[in-house]
């Protein structure tokens, strides 16, 4: 059970489910119900989650036997970002568990009509797109993939109400869904001002998180176009879009940091320069914001406006 999975298992615990982890590295295993502890007991400390720990921690089970998934209403799937290797995961767990359950696999970028390739149930396959902390944000996207039935994507919905998410539904397949399609289109225009010499990383980060940053928590795109007058994103669009970058390449700063072994703050190299001790910080830090975060969207839900406003057709 790596980062994602063991907060995946602890969002399913802190909802009350019974919860069967297949891990099959043995050193992950023997430090996973550790890690999903600490995790609970974090959540306990913050008002997130509401049973005892070791309560909840005593339905969790660990092992690397596919057969314990046998009688699981719906199945999670969180390998590598690799096709192939999630194809083969969730071949595996078709031939345990019966024709009714739900399988979804949390992926980021892979196209969910591309996991149901050779299934035996493909209707029952769909994509689960969720965010780290995933016992802490309330992100989630539902995706369905052609073959995807549109009722058990309902079901998943609903499930991922009660897992305390606010979840939207993607009903046709696309890569990367909502959040990684708009975040990677701003990810690529802040290499390109860095890399062209108009601002530094610091300049980029500084500026998005004091304003995309100070309203994207209370309301998207369309809604913040709403509150603050449509008619000037408009005119912005006419002269903006056409200059904006679109290269398909990854950007020559990205491939210098990865081939540096940059992993981010995880070996204290990256974008930035950091000690161990800072490393260690800022991961603590965005711990603590992402508690602090959800508490306060949580005051601020998606229809608290009006919960009779509807989007324009």
């Amino acid at each position: 059970m790596g980062l994602m999975g063991t907060s995946i298992a602890a969002c399913l615990l802190a909802a009350g489910h019974r919860v069967f982890c297949v891990e099959p590295k043995p050193e992950q295993r023997r430090t996973a119900r550790s890690r999903l502890l600490e995790h609970l007991t974090e959540g306990r400390s913050h008002g997130v989650v509401r049973a005892s720990p070791a309560e909840l921690i005593g339905r969790a089970v660990i092992s690397s036997d596919f057969g314990s998934l046998q009688k699981a209403a719906i199945v999670i799937e969180s390998t590598v970002e690799d096709l192939a290797v999630k194809r083969e995961v969730l071949q595996k767990i078709e031939t345990v568990v019966s024709a009714r359950a739900l399988i979804g696999s949390n992926t980021s970028a892979i196209p969910v009509t591309e996991l149901q390739a050779g299934a035996a149930h493909p209707e029952r396959i769909l994509g689960l797109h969720w965010a780290e902390p995933a016992h802490v944000t309330r992100f989630m996207e539902v995706i369905c993939g052609k073959k995807t039935s549109l009722t058990n994507a309902l079901r998943v919905m609903r499930l991922a109400r009660n897992w305390s998410k606010e979840p939207s539904l993607l009903r046709k397949d696309i890569r990367g869904f909502i959040t990684n399609r708009i975040m990677y289109a701003m990810i690529r225009e802040a290499f390109h001002l860095v890399e062209s010499g108009y601002a530094s990383v610091a300049d980029v980060d500084r500026s998005l998180r004091n304003d995309l940053g100070y309203w994207i928590t209370f309301a998207g795109p369309f809604r913040f176009m709403d509150l603050t007058g449509i008619g000037a994103y408009a005119a912005v669009m006419k002269d903006l879009l056409p200059d904006l970058d679109c290269s398909t390449k990854v950007p020559h700063l990205m491939r210098k940091v990865i081939r540096s072994g940059a992993r981010g703050v995880s070996n204290a190299k990256g974008f930035y320069h950091y000690t161990p001790a800072q490393a260690r910080r800022w991961e603590r830090l965005f711990l603590e914001f992402s508690y602090e975060i959800r508490a306060l969207a949580g005051r601020y839900p998606e229809d608290v406006g009006d919960k009779r406003s509807r989007p324009a057709k």
